[in-house]
């Protein structure tokens, strides 16, 4: 199989970084002006980790396509990093907005909406109680604190290369035979030892071995890992996770913010897994911050028998915006008329697509690489089988490489999420705009294999 040189990548990532500035004069000066004022140049400092010299500014975004303010048009297959996974406003969802903004945003009292939406969630995840947040890290974090709180267990295990948001005692890696804070993980002053475990995915024995000892209030999991690569679930992973954990009395929360991409119920319905608590959030309300997490009837008695004994309700659980009437709203339209059967079809037939695609230009120039696809959702990696844990993955990529394919994508229309390799298709992604990422991608190999 070919190798790509890398005197090929210096020189075409030098070629494409002036491309890029030379057509973005608008952005550039955007970016001037940004950078005395805004944190790292950008409202969210993750914003800089797009693959170019400076960062695009958008005027505008509809369905899958995004509008920069020089008037170059993307067809966005990161859609927001899974925040808009159903497509930039949606019809309904727009006319959501536009209609409920007169009508109150937050009152600190419930909706009719919210009784809607708490049927709807345990119709579609088989959990009957929910409460709702403003993030998928909020989300995660309270499930934790309840999870401490019902085994009167300290530690938390996650699995090495996950993705939980910011939730603190997540941000750990696994290192030789020893657990590191990720070195990005600025200000964490908690000792990961007296919070966290940490076990390799995929790998039951690990996990066992973990649980042992007693002191593991939760698991929690993303049914795959998605934010250090796709690495799927081996067969029989989930089945022998869910054993584990019932027999050390270990709580399971699944976190399907990004496996949503799987199916309308995500991952959990798809196949059938049975979590204690499951989180949510991301694309829910359309790209209005918004998040949910439920529970087990038995779990739900319990926490409810605890808020009777404390006479308190609140508990530090929550926040004064959680469950405004307008994240409600937004909630109920999509999973009404967005979040639908007929939806997914779509997604999964233009994700059918692009993998297919860039299937063809690896193969046609004889690459060792390969392409996941989970549902709506598609990543290829730069080394030839499927990774099984987050350590194969970081002994396999190549940052050099990765970040010339993503702006190279950029220069031609096409928006890939800038952390790693991975595509999202929406229910308007269109097969023209997935062909404009075949085109795009097959040029940027055959470039490099051509050296």
């Amino acid at each position: 199989m070919r190798e790509i040189e890398r005197a090929a990548i210096v020189a075409l990532m030098a070629r494409e970084v002036e491309r890029f500035a030379a057509e973005r004069p608008k952005s550039r000066a955007l970016s001037q002006q940004a950078k005395p004022h805004l944190l790292a140049g950008t409202p969210l400092t993750w914003m800089r980790e797009w693959q170019s010299p400076f960062t695009v500014f958008v005027e505008r975004a509809s369905g899958a396509t995004v509008i920069d303010v020089d008037g170059h048009d993307y067809a966005d297959f990161c859609l927001g990093d899974t925040g808009a996974m159903f497509g930039h406003s949606p019809a309904p969802f727009a006319e959501l907005v536009t209609r409920t903004a007169g009508q109150g945003i937050t009152t600190m009292l419930p909706t009719e909406d919210s009784v809607w939406l708490g049927a709807e969630l345990a119709q579609r995840f088989s959990l009957p109680v929910w409460s709702l947040a403003l993030t998928a890290t909020d989300a995660n974090r309270f499930a934790c604190r309840f999870a401490r709180e019902l085994t009167g267990r300290p530690k938390i295990l996650v699995f090495d290369g996950c993705y939980h948001g910011t939730l603190g005692e997540t941000l750990v890696d696994l290192k030789g035979n020893g657990m590191i804070r990720r070195p990005a993980s600025i200000g964490v002053v908690e000792d990961p030892e007296t919070t966290t475990r940490v076990v390799d995915f995929n790998d039951l024995e690990q996990l066992d071995r973990a649980l042992a000892e007693g002191d593991v209030a939760c698991v929690l999991a993303e049914p795959a890992l998605t934010n250090c690569g796709m690495v799927l679930p081996d067969p029989g992973f989930h089945d022998g996770l869910r054993g584990i954990t019932r027999r050390h009395g270990t709580l399971l929360i699944i976190d399907e913010t990004h496996t949503f991409s799987t199916g309308p119920a995500g991952y959990t319905g798809a196949f059938g897994l049975e979590p204690d608590m499951l989180t949510l959030g991301k694309p829910i309300a359309g790209g209005i911050p918004a998040a949910v997490y439920g529970f087990t009837a038995e779990l739900a008695e319990r926490i409810n028998r605890r808020f009777e004994e404390l006479g308190d309700f609140s508990t530090g659980v929550g926040g004064t915006l959680s469950a405004n009437a307008l994240s409600v709203r937004a909630m109920r339209v999509m999973f009404e008329q967005v979040i639908t059967e007929q939806a997914y079809e779509h997604m999964f037939a233009m994700a059918a697509r692009l993998e297919e695609g860039i299937e063809g230009a690896i193969a046609r120039q004889d690459l060792p690489w390969h392409v996941t696809r989970m549902g709506a959702r598609v990543e290829y990696g730069i080394n030839p089988t499927p990774w099984k844990n987050a350590k194969q993955v970081r002994a396999g990529c190549d940052p050099e490489l990765e970040r010339l394919l993503h702006l190279y994508c950029l220069n031609r229309g096409v928006l890939v999420t800038p952390f790693h390799n991975m595509m999202l298709t929406s229910p308007a992604t269109t097969e023209a705009q997935v062909d404009r990422h075949s085109e795009a991608f097959e040029s940027a190999v055959a470039e490099l294999a051509a050296g």
